[in-house]
């Protein structure tokens, strides 16, 4: 077979690297993941244990709201018998009295509590969806990267034959030849490199979801929105703030709690029975108040320590309030730095790599280039193409990023908003 009939097949790889990395710009990108990917997030938070952890957090902090919800005391039944001069026989009830409010202050600690433990819910199911879009995208897009390295290790190899083919008619020489090999030497090289990150991409997914064996949701083929297609939530609704926020009520509570504590309540006694002295009967009935007295124990220490708490709370929620706006900021202006490169590769002629690769292999065909010039402006067109995908997944990356700080990243997810503004 003759060097001319053979060419047009490396022409033919070229075209399909192209594909990989030169898809076209469209503005109707779909805002939320597709349907199966939704159904895939769905899927992980199912069974994933991070997610198991906190729903029981969660059941044990609504148990103990009930158990606070309780009575403070419980009666006390007291029987009493005497045989003597006099015989005795009585039986009495006792109970103390919450006076002080007790149960009203433990409630509303149990409450806050519950209240954080919702909006940590909240939080660890949208940091697993954000932690699983992060990686599945990561993983599709080295899966991308490295079925274009296999393509470039076999549009070398061909390069190589080719290269061979020309020597012996004496069109290249051998210097030109070896630089040919090479090329496939560093293709195979730069290939197992690739190879080995997107085991390890499928890895971190793994680590997520457990699914070792799995079939990917398709990418899709357009951008991101802009930015501006969603409007962040209040900030007095983020979930950060609703969970420090809350955490602070229950310290606060916890204050109120170590002050009834140290308030002593009375316990009221009733005592009814009979006494017979000889031949004497008489019926006894008996009442009684009893109060603690707080000398030992006077719980100003536990009131100093609750007030502690209290104010590191307090300093925690302000942290939170501007982290979280620190957090909204670096995530949009990354967001939009990065999806603004997107879209100039797309658009400019850096996207345009199968008509780069076909016209090099034409001029080297024709020996208006030689080997050497060929072998570096194809190589610098590979690895645009490389970068061009590596540039598409940190996007959609900090897409996602920017979706979990805004508060919108479970609206779509979870089926209740299909609208990111309101």
């Amino acid at each position: 077979m003759s060097f001319w009939r053979t060419a047009p097949w490396g022409a033919v790889c070229v075209f399909f690297v192209a594909t990989v990395s030169a898809v076209p710009y469209q503005d109707d990108a779909a805002v939320l993941p597709s349907p199966a990917v939704e159904t895939a997030v769905r899927n992980v938070w199912s069974k994933s244990p991070r997610l198991q952890v906190a729903e029981a957090e969660l059941r044990a902090a609504q148990a103990r709201a009930r158990a606070a919800d309780q009575p403070i005391y419980n009666p006390s039944v007291q029987l009493e018998g005497e045989n003597a001069d006099v015989d005795r026989r009585t039986a009495g009830a006792s109970l103390a009295l919450d006076l002080s409010g007790k149960r009203r202050a433990r409630v509303a600690e149990s409450d806050a509590e519950v209240r954080a433990k919702q909006a940590a819910l909240a939080r660890e199911r949208r940091d697993i969806a954000a932690d699983w879009l992060k990686a599945w995208v990561g993983a599709t897009l080295a899966h991308k990267q490295s079925e274009l390295g296999r393509r470039r290790v076999a549009l070398m190899a061909r390069f190589d034959e080719l290269a061979a083919q020309r020597l012996k008619v004496g069109d290249i020489s051998t210097t030109e030849r070896d630089l040919a090999g090479l090329a496939l030497g560093e293709a195979q090289v730069q290939q197992a490199s690739l190879a080995g990150q997107e085991a390890s991409s499928l890895a971190v997914l793994a680590a997520i979801d457990g699914d070792n064996q799995r079939s990917l949701p398709a990418m899709p083929q357009a951008l991101p929105p802009e930015a501006d297609a969603i409007v962040p939530v209040a900030a007095a609704d983020r979930l950060e703030r609703i969970q420090a926020q809350a955490e602070q009520d229950r310290a606060e509570a916890g204050v109120v709690v170590a002050e009834r504590a140290r308030r002593p309540d009375p316990t009221l006694s009733v005592t009814g029975g009979r006494v017979r002295s000889g031949t004497r009967s008489d019926a006894v009935i008996g009442v009684s108040i009893s109060m603690p007295i707080p000398v030992r124990d006077t719980g100003r220490a536990a009131i100093s320590a609750a007030q502690a708490d209290a104010d590191a709370a307090f300093a925690s929620r302000r942290a939170v309030s501007l982290r979280t706006d620190a957090a909204l900021t670096q995530a949009r202006a990354s967001y939009v730095a990065l999806r603004a490169a997107a879209v100039s590769f797309r658009q400019s002629r850096a996207s345009a790599f199968d008509e780069r690769a076909t016209t090099l292999e034409k001029l080297w065909q024709a020996g208006e280039i030689g080997t050497s010039d060929y072998l570096v402006q194809l190589k610098q067109s590979l690895d645009t193409a490389l970068s061009g995908i590596t540039l598409e997944s940190q996007t959609w990356q900090a897409w996602f990023d920017y979706l979990a700080a805004a508060g919108r990243l479970t609206d779509g997810i979870d089926g209740t908003s299909k609208e990111f503004s309101r």
